[in-house]
């Protein structure tokens, strides 16, 4: 999943007045923690396609899932529980921060990694 400064920096602009957070670049694409626990990340697929990567987690899955142009994250042949991919195209600006909101939700309550 090659790396997108574009859409990695919509996410770091989204991000930035929150305390705690860090990136990194994994598996060619930026990854964005909360105090060590992983909130979502960014990348263009082969395709040319612009994704975010949302962790929601378990609990807010469901509810994710029903939101326009939510799609699960599939690595290889798994599904991963509690993650949400989303095109770019279907997520604004609003709509990122409603994304980051519920992951910043998530990582919240995780006891910190750091």
């Amino acid at each position: 999943m090659p790396y997108d400064a574009e859409l990695t920096g919509r996410m770091r602009l989204a991000l930035k007045a929150h305390v705690g957070i860090s990136e990194m670049r994994m598996m060619g694409g930026n990854c964005f923690f909360l105090n060590g626990n992983m909130l979502s990340g960014a990348r263009r697929d082969k395709n040319g396609i612009g994704r975010f990567m949302f962790r929601v987690g378990k609990a807010l899955e469901a509810e994710a899932l029903q939101i326009p142009g939510a799609e699960p994250v599939i690595h290889g042949k798994r599904r991963l529980g509690g993650f949400i991919s989303v095109q770019d195209a279907a997520c604004d600006e609003a709509a990122l921060n409603r994304w980051l909101a519920m992951c910043l939700e998530h990582a919240s309550a995780l006891p910190a990694k750091n």
